[in-house]
């Protein structure tokens, strides 16, 4: 399970529920959630698919602890083209 906590506009903590549990602290820039997201999605629900797309490639315990959502397409180039298979 994935709770997200939103600080402010650009900020979130994310909770994953699994065994262990992990906590991250993410930035998403407003450049970003406008080229990737879809209209009258949250900023929210973008992370939740962005982290779901994550753990499909690695465990919570892999996933860095302090990142700004940019980063995972450094790590995983299919990012970019692969999330919007994430939106519900």
């Amino acid at each position: 399970m994935i709770s997200i906590k939103k600080i402010d506009n650009n900020h979130f903590t994310v909770k994953v529920s699994n065994n262990p549990a992990s906590n991250h602290n993410i930035t998403l820039d407003d450049d970003d959630f406008f080229k990737y997201s879809l209209r009258n999605m949250t900023r929210e629900k973008f992370i939740e698919s962005s982290f779901k797309f994550l753990l499909d490639r690695e465990p919570n315990t892999s996933i860095l602890e302090n990142f700004n959502l940019k980063v995972i397409n450094n790590y995983f180039p299919e990012y970019e083209k692969k999330i919007h298979d994430y939106f519900d």
